[in-house]
C-alpha cells in the first residue's frame, strides 16, 4: 500500500496509476473516508478522556447524581461513536488495499501483454529441416509425460512427469538451487500454506483471491462452510519468503537481504478458461525457484538489485542454451504493487512464439507497508523497506521449451549440457 500523506501529496500521480493499471477504486471517496475516519477519531479520543475523567471523580468518593448521569450519557455517545468509527476505519483500510504503487517513467501504458515493450532477443532460434513435434508429442514419446492419467487423477490441467521426465524436472530446479546458493542467496524451503495476512501484504489478496486455492481440513468441512481459518495454498515463495520478515525491524547493517525459496505452488488459473488447455504451459500445481530482495529504501539501490536480477535469469537461460527476449511489462500487465516489471519469455517452436518463463519485480515499499517490514537506519530511525522478487526457474513450463529446442527428427532430445548431470543422459531417446 502506500502511506495516505503520499497519497494526498501525489493524488493525480496515484489517480493516473489506478487508471493506467485499470484498478476499480474511487480515490476521491478514499480521501472522504480517511477526513472522516481522522475526525471520528479525534471525537472517540477526546469522549473516552471526557469518561475517564467522570470514572476518576467518581472514584475519588465523588457521588453527585449529575456527575453520574453525565457518564451515562457519554458512555452510550462513545458507544454509538466507536461502533461509527469502526465502520468507517474498516472501510478505508479495505479500500487502501486497492491503491497501487506508481509505475515507473519507462513503464509503457497499455491494458494487456500487448502492451508489452520487447527490449532485446537473445539467442539462436533452432532451424528445423524437419516438422517439429510439440512437447506433449514428444513427452509421450519419450515415455516422460502422461496427461491423460494426469487428469484422471488430478482433473483438468493435470499431469504425470516420469522416468527421465522427472530427472529433467528435478534436474532444472536443483541446478537453479545451486545457482542461487553461488550467488550468495539464503536458501529456504518455506511452508506452501499460508495465513491470509501474507497474502493481503504481497498483494495477491485482495487483487487476486480467485487464482489462491483455501485449505479446508476435511474435518471441518461442511456443506454449509465455504471459508477455511485462513488457510491458502500459495501460488509462490514470494508469499512466505516475505512473511517470515513480518512484523520485523531489521538493522541496515544486513541489508541487502537476499533468499531464495524452492516450494510447490498453486494457481486455480481462474481466467484462464480455453487458454493453453492442453500440455505443460498452464497448469495448477509446479515447482519454483524464487527470489526475493530486501533492500534500503533507496531508489537507484533498488534499481540497481532490479537489473542484477534480471541477468541472472538471463544468465540462467543462457547456460541452458535456450533462445529468449526479455520484455518490459505495461502498466495493465505488470499487477497492482509493481513500480516496475521485467518478464522473460522463452522460444517454444510449437507454439511458433515466445511463451512467459520468468518475471522480475520492483515494488519499492508497496509490499512492506501491508506487511509492516522495516529496517533502523544509521540515523536510528525506522523506515520501510523495499523488496524485489524474481522467478529463477519454474518448472515444469520451462521443460517445452527444453523438449521443443532440443529436439532432433527422430524424435530424441538432447539434454543441454549443465542438466547432464542431474539427467544422467546426454540424449532422451524414443522409447
Amino acid at each position: 500500500m502506500l502511506d495516505i500523506k503520499f497519497i494526498r501529496d501525489n493524488k493525480k500521480a496515484v489517480d493516473k496509476a489506478i487508471l493506467d493499471k485499470g484498478i476499480k477504486l474511487n480515490l476521491e471517496y478514499l480521501l472522504e473516508l480517511d477526513t472522516k475516519r481522522r475526525t471520528l477519531k479525534q471525537e472517540v479520543d477526546e469522549l473516552r478522556q471526557k469518561r475517564n475523567d467522570i470514572a476518576g471523580k467518581l472514584k475519588s468518593g465523588e457521588k453527585d447524581e449529575k456527575l453520574i448521569e453525565n457518564g451515562r450519557e457519554v458512555k452510550k455517545l462513545l458507544t454509538e461513536l466507536e461502533e461509527k468509527f469502526k465502520n468507517v476505519r474498516d472501510e478505508y483500510e479495505r479500500l487502501l488495499l486497492y491503491v497501487p504503487q506508481i509505475p515507473s517513467d519507462d513503464t509503457p501504458v497499455g491494458k494487456s501483454d500487448k502492451a508489452n515493450k520487447v527490449l532485446e532477443e537473445i539467442g539462436t532460434k533452432p532451424n528445423f529441416d524437419f516438422n517439429p513435434r510439440d512437447h506433449i508429442e514428444l513427452g509421450k514419446d519419450l515415455n516422460i509425460l502422461d496427461l491423460e492419467r494426469g487428469v484422471k487423477v488430478s482433473g483438468f490441467r493435470g499431469y504425470f512427469l516420469k522416468n527421465e521426465g522427472v530427472m529433467l524436472h528435478l534436474g532444472v530446479l536443483m541446478y537453479a538451487v545451486e545457482k542461487m546458493r553461488d550467488k550468495g542467496f539464503e536458501l529456504m524451503v518455506p511452508p506452501t500454506l499460508t495465513k491470509d495476512f501474507a497474502l493481503y501484504g504481497t498483494g495477491w489478496f485482495p487483487f487476486d483471491m480467485d487464482n489462491i486455492y483455501k485449505a479446508i481440513p476435511a474435518g471441518k468441512l461442511r456443506l454449509d462452510e465455504e471459508k477455511s481459518e485462513g488457510t491458502n495454498l500459495v501460488g509462490t515463495a514470494e508469499v512466505s519468503l516475505l512473511g517470515y520478515y513480518a512484523d520485523e525491524i531489521l538493522d541496515e547493517k544486513d541489508l541487502p537481504i537476499k533468499v531464495c525459496g524452492f516450494s510447490q505452488c498453486y494457481r486455480s488459473e481462474v481466467g484462464s478458461y480455453r487458454k493453453d488447455t492442453k500440455g505443460l504451459y498452464r497448469i495448477r500445481e509446479f515447482a519454483k525457484v524464487e527470489q526475493v530482495v530486501i533492500c534500503r529504501d533507496d531508489d537507484g539501490e533498488a534499481d540497481k538489485i532490479h537489473e542484477e536480477l534480471l541477468g541472472l535469469s538471463k544468465e540462467m537461460l543462457n547456460d541452458l542454451e535456450l533462445p529468449f527476449r526479455v520484455v518490459i511489462a505495461c502498466t495493465g500487465d505488470m499487477g497492482a504493487g509493481k513500480h516496475k516489471m521485467y518478464d522473460i519469455e522463452t522460444w517454444m517452436p510449437a507454439r511458433n512464439g515466445y511463451g512467459e518463463t520468468h518475471s522480475d519485480s520492483n515494488l519499492r515499499d508497496w509490499q512492506a507497508r501491508r506487511m509492516n517490514i522495516k529496517y533502523k537506519s544509521k540515523d536510528g530511525k525506522n523506515r520501510y523497506v523495499y523488496t524485489l522478487n524474481n522467478t529463477a526457474i519454474a518448472s515444469p513450463r520451462i521443460l517445452v521449451a527444453i523438449l521443443e529446442n532440443n529436439q532432433d527428427k527422430d524424435g530424441n532430445v538432447h539434454v543441454p549440457k549443465v542438466l547432464q548431470k542431474y539427467v544422467g543422459k546426454e540424449v532422451l531417446k524414443k522409447a
